[in-house]
């Protein structure tokens, strides 16, 4: 949301691209209304160039097309304000995720960040603790969502889920926005080069249950390097020790093993939300 005040906090990226916008769109000879008409809104312009909402992912690409003049500026800051609204301790693993050639996840608690909706991803962020501004709130959604770019990359990544069961039940938002994220995770997992996995709640009946360490996050580099990370509340870690990202590799193994297979848990997604409807 835009607020008056987020001008005393904008990101030196944030300024510069706002600076920048505005000379370019005046040399253009552009209104605020007119490059609103092409890319959004005058609304938003306005509060972009005068630093009271950062410009969105979308709305960068849409500077680049119609102001960049095939300099590629807008398009390179997109990386960088990205970046700037990434906690500090997740930069370094954010830059990793975006070249990564191969990512393994497992997640026992929420919808992992590359497939939430917009909707549920803003839910979730504006009920943590301790609360967040609504301009953070709405830094770290846009953020997120950018993310998925990693999606249509050149070359394309290959990228497994693996998801417990209690993240698909539980409510986040509402039912309606929950169940918009149910669809858009089967439409992930219908993609050729992602695979959606369910671990049912009955997947330690048999006393063995390899998921009871938490979430998985396992990527390969462009270097062909196997780095692991993980994060628990304000903590992070990345791991290069290849004897542990191992470990973490055949963890993750035996938890697919355990999963119902990919048709089986979009069948499964298919029905949470009929049951929802």
């Amino acid at each position: 949301m835009a607020r008056a005040e987020n001008k005393e906090t904008a990101s030196p990226m944030a300024r510069l691209v706002a600076k920048v916008a505005k000379r370019a769109r005046l040399r253009k000879g552009l209104s605020q209304e007119q490059l609103g008409k092409e890319i959004g809104s005058a609304a938003a312009i306005s509060a972009m160039e005068t630093c009271a909402q950062p410009a969105s992912d979308d709305m960068l690409v849409g500077l680049e097309r119609v102001l960049g003049d095939e300099m590629g500026v807008f398009e390179e800051a997109r990386a960088y304000i990205r970046l700037e609204a990434y906690p500090e301790r997740y930069k370094e693993y954010a830059l990793l995720e975006g070249k990564a050639l191969m990512l393994q996840l497992y997640v026992a608690k929420v919808i992992h960040g590359l497939f939430q909706t917009e909707a549920y991803a803003r839910a979730l962020m504006s009920g943590a603790f301790p609360p967040a501004s609504a301009q953070r709130v709405e830094e770290l959604v846009q953020a997120r969502m950018a993310r998925k770019a990693l999606f249509n990359r050149e070359p394309t990544p290959l990228v497994d889920v693996i998801l417990d069961e209690a993240t698909l039940r539980r409510v986040v938002g509402s039912e309606a926005i929950m169940a918009e994220q149910l669809r858009h995770l089967a439409e992930c997992g219908r993609r050729r080069n992602i695979t959606v996995q369910v671990l049912p709640l009955q997947a330690g009946l048999d006393g063995e249950y390899p998921a009871t360490y938490g979430d998985i996050s396992v990527m390969e580099t462009p270097d062909f390097e196997y780095v692991g990370y993980m994060e628990t509340h304000d903590e992070s870690l990345l791991i290069r020790e290849p004897a542990r990202v191992s470990t973490y590799m055949q963890r993750f193994s035996k938890i697919r093993a355990q999963a119902l297979g990919p048709r089986e848990s979009l069948d499964f997604i298919a029905q949470l939300v009929g049951a929802s409807e």
